[in-house]
Protein backbone atom coordinates (compact mmCIF):
# COMPACT_ATOMS: atom_id res chain seq x y z
CA UNK A 1 0.00 0.00 0.00
CA UNK A 2 1.21 3.51 -0.88
CA UNK A 3 2.08 5.60 1.75
CA UNK A 4 -0.20 8.67 0.06
CA UNK A 5 0.01 11.15 4.22
CA UNK A 6 0.71 14.84 4.01
CA UNK A 7 3.56 14.44 6.14
CA UNK A 8 6.40 12.11 4.56
CA UNK A 9 5.38 14.26 0.92
CA UNK A 10 5.50 17.58 2.94
CA UNK A 11 9.25 16.29 4.39
CA UNK A 12 10.24 15.59 0.60
CA UNK A 13 9.20 18.71 -0.43
CA UNK A 14 11.10 20.49 2.02
CA UNK A 15 13.65 18.65 1.25
CA UNK A 16 13.59 19.55 -2.34
CA UNK A 17 13.36 23.35 -1.82
CA UNK A 18 16.13 23.16 0.42
CA UNK A 19 18.34 22.07 -2.11
CA UNK A 20 16.59 23.82 -5.16
CA UNK A 21 16.07 27.68 -2.90
CA UNK A 22 18.09 27.00 -0.08
CA UNK A 23 14.84 27.33 2.07
CA UNK A 24 15.26 26.56 5.59
CA UNK A 25 12.32 24.77 7.39
CA UNK A 26 10.82 28.26 8.62
CA UNK A 27 10.75 29.27 5.41
CA UNK A 28 9.50 26.36 3.73
CA UNK A 29 7.08 26.13 6.10
CA UNK A 30 6.09 29.57 5.71
CA UNK A 31 5.75 29.27 1.88
CA UNK A 32 2.02 29.23 0.11
CA UNK A 33 2.20 26.61 -3.32
CA UNK A 34 2.14 29.71 -5.26
CA UNK A 35 5.63 30.78 -4.08
CA UNK A 36 6.72 26.80 -4.21
CA UNK A 37 5.32 26.78 -8.12
CA UNK A 38 7.10 29.94 -8.96
CA UNK A 39 10.58 28.75 -7.36
CA UNK A 40 9.72 25.53 -9.08
CA UNK A 41 8.37 26.44 -12.13
CA UNK A 42 12.09 27.67 -13.66
CA UNK A 43 13.23 24.22 -13.77
CA UNK A 44 10.67 22.54 -16.47
CA UNK A 45 13.17 22.78 -19.45
CA UNK A 46 11.63 23.80 -23.12
CA UNK A 47 7.91 24.80 -21.71
CA UNK A 48 7.37 28.17 -23.45
CA UNK A 49 5.04 28.99 -20.33
CA UNK A 50 6.67 27.46 -17.10
CA UNK A 51 4.38 24.79 -15.65
CA UNK A 52 4.81 22.01 -12.71
CA UNK A 53 2.82 19.33 -12.32
CA UNK A 54 3.41 16.14 -10.31
CA UNK A 55 5.27 14.49 -12.65
CA UNK A 56 8.06 17.25 -13.07
CA UNK A 57 8.25 16.91 -8.98
CA UNK A 58 8.79 13.43 -9.13
CA UNK A 59 11.25 13.95 -11.72
CA UNK A 60 13.36 16.42 -9.71
CA UNK A 61 12.43 14.46 -6.22
CA UNK A 62 13.98 11.21 -8.24
CA UNK A 63 17.46 13.43 -9.77
CA UNK A 64 17.90 14.86 -6.35
CA UNK A 65 17.09 12.70 -3.65
CA UNK A 66 17.04 13.11 0.09
CA UNK A 67 20.00 11.53 1.80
Amino acid sequence: MADDRLGPAAIRLAGVMARVAGWRPGEFWAATPADVRAVLAGWVDGAEEPCFDGAALAAMMERFPDG
